[in-house]
């Protein structure tokens, strides 16, 4: 007989009536704290760090006399009330309805309400200063980046991201590490799914990346990250397709999507092998009308680029390729901000902007902007690559095709993170989308397409209280997404300028 086992037979002592009653005792205190322990949906206590900057706090919440645009794509509402309750929108009421008892009521004539923004194409990192050799090319071992994970997850909330994509990564570990901080209310920064380690094959530029060519290694790899955390993956421009095809299965096994900046496999592939999202969109990355190209082999940008310079986008191979991504439901991630830091006729970084980065991250970078310039051949043909560009996300739109946005802080170092996801806004709009539909697709569109549309993206009853309070009306001057006032996650109220401040000079560095 086990010395530990107890004989019910025998007569309880008062020792071990005693013990009973500490155990029951014991056991009925872990049951009642379980019960009033945070469900997962609760958000957690924000730290002493995070109250820093925050400034509404209240479990009943009214914003009033505000204009609405509710990320749908519909007419804005005038003069309205939004109220937050415990971390959710509880209703949109119009003027002739009573605040409810008890409300902070915030008054905010002449500000707009409009969902949190979904970036789709966001780092936790940003480009390394560029350091080229006097023939302008890269020494070995080639392009770097820099973790930013400081600075990033505050200048995206303070912009008004509520819940971004990382869309790559090359420190997965701490990207998953700041996302646990960020939901554990121990750091400020918005909802993060995390994207596992870039999917490359050989020959990449970034000495960062892994260099896959076997299908059974990116099994094994997305079957790691996906145990470790990442909740989507991102293919690479060099990875063979019969690689591509082996990760988006397993993706797909681990119930995560899988997009790609691809450039060794060309779209129509992509999606016949099951693709989720492509990124960026087609004119500077899609090698299809490469003449004479090499199966797995990735042509040079200035082949990709001539390609489709010979192209319309009413053309029928263009047109076919739009159907076939429709068809098989394939979105595309615009990242106009990336390409338009590239074209040296536009207009440089604002100062406010230049003010959040590292001296050297700004002197790579306004280096690099110089030497664009010396080519005014250069700088229109990429202007009229942009146009092409848009002119394409239009296209796809007009098609049904689902179009996200992002801003891609990476290129020569002019896009940073949350200004990029504005001007990404504001870029869409110079496609010719309106601006109404510019935020449905910076909203709505990312939340649908991360499968969170019932919780997030729209200003409705019932979902989460992340929310973007501007200045101004962005559904007649879309530039108005700049003035941020409030960024509500969660229902908790940010103050950008207090966020942007926290970091300034930052930018490169940390």
């Amino acid at each position: 007989m086990s010395a530990c086992r107890i004989d019910i037979r025998k007569p309880i002592t008062m020792r071990r009536q005693l013990t009973l009653t500490l155990l029951t005792a014991a056991l009925s205190a872990a049951a009642l704290a379980r019960a009033q322990a945070p469900t997962p949906a609760q958000a957690p206590l924000p730290s002493a760090e995070v109250r820093k900057f925050v400034t509404v706090d209240q479990p009943l919440v009214a914003l009033s006399g505000v204009r609405v645009i509710d990320g749908t794509g519909a007419p804005a509402q005038e003069n309205r009330t939004v109220v937050l309750r415990g971390g959710r929108i509880e209703a949109v009421l119009d003027a002739s309805q009573p605040v409810p008892a008890g409300a902070r009521v915030l008054s905010l004539p002449g500000r707009t309400v409009m969902p949190g923004l979904v970036g789709m194409h966001n780092h936790l990192m940003y480009t390394a200063s560029l350091n080229l050799d006097d023939d302008d090319k890269l020494p070995p071992p080639g392009f770097f980046v820099t973790e930013i994970a400081f600075s990033a997850p505050r200048m995206y909330l303070a912009a008004g991201v509520t819940t971004m994509r990382t869309t790559g990564s090359v420190e997965p570990y701490t990207d998953l590490n700041i996302r646990r901080k960020i939901d554990d209310g121990v750091i400020p920064g918005p909802h993060i799914d995390v994207t596992g380690p870039y999917l490359e094959g050989k020959g990449s530029a970034f000495p960062q990346m892994t260099a896959i060519d076997e299908a059974a290694e990116v099994r094994r790899t997305v079957d790691f990250w996906s145990h470790e955390g990442a909740t989507s993956f991102k293919a690479y421009m060099n990875i063979p397709a019969d690689v591509l095809g082996a990760a988006i299965t397993e993706a797909h096994k681990h119930g995560a999507k899988l997009t790609g900046h691809l450039c060794s496999v060309d779209y129509r592939t992509a999606a016949r092998l099951g693709i989720d999202n492509l990124e960026h969109g087609p004119i500077f990355t899609d090698s299809e009308f490469v003449t004479e190209r090499k199966k797995d082999v990735c042509p040079s940008g200035s082949q990709i680029a001539a390609s489709w310079d010979k192209l319309t986008i009413d053309s029928p191979q263009v047109q076919s390729l739009i159907h076939e991504l429709v068809e098989r439901k394939v979105a595309i991630t615009s990242t106009l901000p990336v390409f338009e830091s590239f074209v040296a006729t536009r207009p440089v970084l604002s100062r406010k902007q230049q003010a959040m980065m590292s001296a050297e991250s700004l002197r790579s970078h306004l280096a690099a902007r110089a030497a664009a310039a010396s080519s005014p051949a250069r700088a229109a043909q990429l202007e009229a690559s942009l146009k092409k560009e848009m002119a394409f996300e239009m296209a796809f739109v007009k098609a049904g095709g689902l179009l996200l946005a992002g801003p891609d802080p990476t290129g020569n170092g002019g896009v940073l993170p949350g200004f990029g996801d504005q001007r990404e806004l504001e870029l869409l709009v110079e496609a010719g989308f309106t601006p109404l539909e510019a935020i449905h697709i910076g909203t709505a569109n990312g939340a649908r397409y991360l499968g969170r549309l019932d919780t997030i993206g729209t200003v409705e009853a019932g979902k989460h209280a992340d929310l973007v309070v501007v200045n101004g009306d962005p559904s007649r001057r879309i530039n108005d997404v700049e003035n941020v006032e409030i960024v509500f996650k969660d229902g908790v109220g940010y103050d950008p300028a207090k966020l942007n401040a926290s970091v300034r000079g930052m930018v490169g560095t940390r």
